[in-house]
């Protein structure tokens, strides 16, 4: 079922709908090896939090997940995974994610879902999946595994 999920990943997959886009990403969450970093590229308003939300669900978090803009870093619990959903965007240097000591909390089985990966690129694990989202001129949405 991974290869499934990651060969269309690479072809591209457009959903019409956050649900749609929620539902894709419980898809992965399925797939998804344990103790993944997810590293989630596009710009402001193109689903990064939305494929959080599904995968968050995949995993079987039953609270609410939204985006950790402020707080950087939120984890989410469940009887599967934990999820830790990271927003780099206020991060500056790889410095200052070593200094929120994430490994501390990466137990496995665990995935690190990473928004605005770019600002930390020094500091992703190797074996990082990287996710490109975009909308498309008809506001659809695109994700594409690299």
């Amino acid at each position: 079922m991974a290869s499934s999920i990651c060969d269309k990943l690479r072809a591209g997959v457009t959903t019409a709908s956050a649900a749609q886009t929620q539902a894709l990403a419980a898809t992965v969450a399925a797939a998804l090896p344990p103790d993944t970093a997810l590293a989630l590229h596009g710009n402001l308003g193109v689903g990064k939090t939305t494929f959080v939300q599904g995968l968050a669900r995949g995993f079987g978090v039953t609270g609410p997940v939204t985006s950790p803009t402020f707080n950087l870093c939120t984890l989410h619990r469940s009887p599967s995974r934990l999820l830790v959903h990271l927003d780099a965007y206020r991060i500056e240097s790889a410095r200052e994610v070593e200094d929120l000591l994430l490994e501390d909390f990466l137990v496995s089985p665990w995935c690190l879902a990473i928004e605005w990966p770019e600002k930390i690129a020094d500091w992703l694990p190797p074996a990082t999946w990287h996710l490109d989202l975009s909308i498309t001129a008809a506001e659809r949405h695109t994700i594409r595994l690299r």
